[in-house]
């Protein structure tokens, strides 16, 4: 073909400041920060339950702030506001299959890591108590609080990276690494616990970018924390919730390739090698299938 007749390529469209990588982090970390600080001024919490339960429950439910305000933040910008259909029912992946799928995985993945460490000895422990109306409550309460971090680091950050940078691996791979960023100040956090955090990360994503399904990342990070922290009473990024069913005896905990006693199995090799197979299982599913990475600005 003769060059004069090709077509001529438009030259590449000139990212406004505003869509800076650094500018989105900062964003991101400020609907973080000040809807938590929202969220202990609201005050919606139990005050007639037991006090463990109340302060189990007001420590996830603060989460509500980050909803509200990123909510109102998505709905009154307007650059923002398409991202709104990622959160609803509009968005094919979000359905109750994949709502359940992700619970599953959560509950899944978390107690085979438990179950590592029970085995190798790591961990005993014991049957504290089990409140039926305090358990469901409490589920409420940590699903709020991580699908409040999905809705910032899956929904809003990752569309506006998928929107600015196009390349799906900037947005998978930028909101992952402010994900485990803002768990840096975390108590016991270590260099392994950064890197399971930012491999959940991968994993939430990849579920965004293939399956454009946020429900089944909100459903599986809440089955996730609330398998460790509620369920078997070990720490859910190095806290410790003051309700559990089972408790950890801490006298015996120790630290292995499956269990670290600050921050719990998170922070373990053994952990980040099951949640890396989960991502390559979830890409070569995602390949096999035929599904291209989408996003709202499709």
């Amino acid at each position: 073909m003769n060059p004069m007749e090709e077509p001529i390529k438009k030259p590449p469209k000139k990212r406004r400041f505003s869509d800076n990588i650094l500018v989105l982090y900062f964003l991101a970390i400020l609907l973080v920060i000040l809807g938590q600080f929202l969220g202990m001024l609201l005050g919606m919490f139990p005050f007639m339950l037991s006090t463990d339960v109340m302060v189990t429950v007001t420590m996830y439910l603060s989460f509500i702030g980050i909803w509200t305000l990123t909510l109102l933040y998505l709905r009154y910008t307007k650059k923002n506001r398409q991202i709104l259909q990622a959160v609803g029912r509009k968005t094919a992946g979000n359905n109750w299959k994949n709502l359940l799928l992700g619970t599953a995985l959560g509950f899944g993945l978390n107690g085979l890591c438990i179950l590592a460490a029970w085995l190798d000895k790591d961990i005993s422990l014991y049957y504290d108590s089990f409140r039926p109306v305090s358990f469901i409550i409490i589920f409420i309460a940590v699903f709020v609080q991580s699908s409040a971090e999905e809705l910032v680091c899956r929904g809003f950050l990752y569309q506006r990276l998928r929107r600015s940078y196009q390349n799906p691996a900037i947005a998978i791979i930028g909101n992952s690494l402010l994900f485990a960023i803002l768990h840096l100040t975390n108590e016991g956090v270590t260099i392994l616990s950064v890197l399971n955090i930012f491999i959940v990360g991968i994993l939430f994503s990849f579920m965004v970018c293939y399956m454009d399904s946020l429900w089944c990342a909100m459903a599986m990070h809440a089955a996730w924390n609330f398998t460790q922290n509620i369920l078997f009473g070990l720490p859910n990024s190095g806290i410790v919730s003051p309700y559990s069913v089972f408790r950890l005896d801490a006298a015996t905990a120790r630290d292995s390739f499956a269990y670290n006693v600050g921050f719990g199995i998170e922070g373990t090799l053994f952990a980040d090698i099951v949640l890396i197979l989960a991502c390559v299982c979830l890409y070569l599913w995602a390949k096999r299938k035929g599904r291209k990475p989408v996003c709202v600005w499709d």
